[in-house]
């Protein structure tokens, strides 16, 4: 039975009866210095540095989190690949087919303030049980709908399915903020945005091979039916995980910054003065409108990827999707890739900014060779494209946390996403007009002006790293061996089991 340990002035005191390493206290030594940040934030309340701690269970979290994020992005684009497929069975036009992708960003617009006010009073477990717990009752609706004249019920199982994306945008920093240290918190978001991309990927691959284009309509509502029991029975498996596994927060905080954040009391804060405060900080305002273009940029180029390739590659339907997943598949290495050298080197403004001038290039580059004929240059050109522009995401949503902190993660998250959406409608909008009218280069170039704008605008952004500022007295994560090395300053340790 392992002993109990109290640090205090320097020196360690053992105690016996000690159950587990939960019961491992560290009080921080009388002499050490208190953060100027911290005690500004806890009104007085932290009148000594907390002891934080990384505990094994927050990569539990992070990965169930990422996997029904991925179920649920999936669902999004089960449908696009395979568009004739379901006009065919469903004998519905193009437009209604396409509309079970715009319902979720429809959704998104209308529930992003209240599920964030949820997320805001409630936390984290509220929203992931609710969130997949829609996952899962969605797709099972859709199992229901599988006949010719069944078009409105799998519509509401989609509607249902798009709701919990609203409950997934905001939650990668977040989970990332409440779980994660400062030295790992921006790979932790990475990781999160990561399994919704990677539900893309499926939803590339999967589809065309469980849903052949057939004429019997019994054979091929029996492959539709395959497609739709195994996501069900998936959503299923996660959403009962969620229920048994997803926990709100670890007993202690793993940073200063959230420790700090940890000391207000829900009496001196509210969701409309969180809000009140965002809308009023210039350099975050000017994030949502970077963001917002960058990332709408990319859901026009995804959405018009197949009439741009088949413009000038017809019958290339084929290398079409396998094109739009080279973009998918580009874009997860370089989120991985941005979150980790995030945690690195801390220099948010200046990655942020560099990988939105590639952008920029990576745009320009595949408008202007996209009418070769060359598919090879095509597949390089888009998926260098898809590596800049996806990996910008949890760029955004960790700047955004650095520049707000420390209002509510979920609420800046949300903003960005809600900007995304509408700037992604409008260029889904106006750059499918262009295209029938003028063609792809001019479509295009209609895209890379704006990303000019938003990579000028985003120099423009002061660096304010409020977070970082809250964490810089903080010394780094050692295990508990270390503790006798450290009688000045406060101690952190690892958790070794749970």
């Amino acid at each position: 039975m392992p002993e109990k340990i109290t640090y205090s002035k320097g020196q360690l005191i053992e105690n016996q009866d000690c159950e587990s390493l939960e019961d491992v206290k560290i009080s921080k030594p009388v002499n050490a210095e208190i953060a100027p940040e911290t005690q500004e934030l806890a009104n007085g309340n932290a009148e000594q540095a907390p002891t934080t701690r990384l505990y094994k269970r927050r990569w539990v979290i992070l990965f169930l989190f990422s996997a029904f994020s991925m179920c649920n992005s999936f669902q999004w684009i089960q449908y696009g690949i395979i568009n004739n497929i379901f006009m065919k069975f469903y004998n519905v036009t193009s437009f209604s087919i396409d509309s079970m992708s715009v319902i979720y960003i429809c959704t998104y617009i209308l529930l992003m303030f209240p599920v964030n006010w949820l997320l805001y009073k409630k936390g984290l477990r509220v929203i992931a049980v609710l969130g997949s717990g829609l996952n899962c009752v969605g797709a099972w609706i859709k199992t229901g709908s599988v006949r010719p004249d069944l078009f409105g019920v799998m519509f509401f199982g989609q509607f249902v399915c798009s709701a919990t994306e609203v409950f997934i945008i905001g939650m990668p920093s977040r989970i990332a903020s409440v779980w994660f240290g400062s030295e790992e918190v921006s790979t932790a978001c990475s990781i999160a945005v990561f399994g919704n991309q990677l539900g893309i990927a499926v939803g590339f691959l999967i589809p065309p091979l469980l849903v052949p284009n057939l004429d019997d309509f019994d054979e091929l509502a029996h492959h539709i039916s395959i497609m739709f029991y195994g996501t069900a029975t998936m959503a299923t498996l996660l959403f009962i995980l969620v229920i048994f596994v997803f926990q709100e927060q670890p007993r202690l905080p793993p940073s200063k910054a959230k420790a700090a954040i940890q000391a207000i009391s829900s009496e001196q804060y509210s969701y409309l003065q969180s809000i009140l405060k965002l809308i009023r900080n210039r350099p975050f305002i000017l994030l949502i409108v970077t963001y917002g273009i960058n990332t709408g940029c990319f859901y026009a180029v995804l959405t018009l990827l197949n009439k741009m390739i088949i413009e000038h590659y017809p019958g290339e339907e084929i290398n079409a999707w396998r094109i739009g997943l080279t973009i998918v598949i580009s874009g997860m290495v370089g989120v991985l890739i941005c979150g980790i050298w995030l945690d690195k080197t801390k220099s948010y403004k200046k990655t942020t900014l560099i990988v939105y001038v590639m952008s920029l290039v990576g745009m320009v580059v595949y408008a202007f060779t996209l009418n070769l004929g060359n598919l090879l240059v095509v597949f390089i050109t888009a998926g260098s494209l898809g590596f800049f522009m996806i990996g910008y995401l949890p760029l955004g949503f960790e700047f955004a946390v650095e520049l707000t902190y420390p209002e509510s993660e979920g609420t800046s998250s949300g903003l960005l996403s809600m900007a995304a959406k509408v700037f992604g409608i409008i260029f889904i909008m106006c750059q499918g007009r262009i295209i029938d009218n003028f063609g792809t280069l001019p479509g295009n170039i209609f895209l890379s002006v704006f990303l000019l704008l938003g990579t000028i605008m985003t120099g423009f952004i002061k660096a304010d790293l409020r977070r970082q500022k809250a964490n810089q007295s903080a010394e780094p994560t050692r295990p508990e061996g270390d503790l006798q090395d450290s009688a000045s300053s406060p101690v952190i340790i690892k958790e070794e089991k749970l």
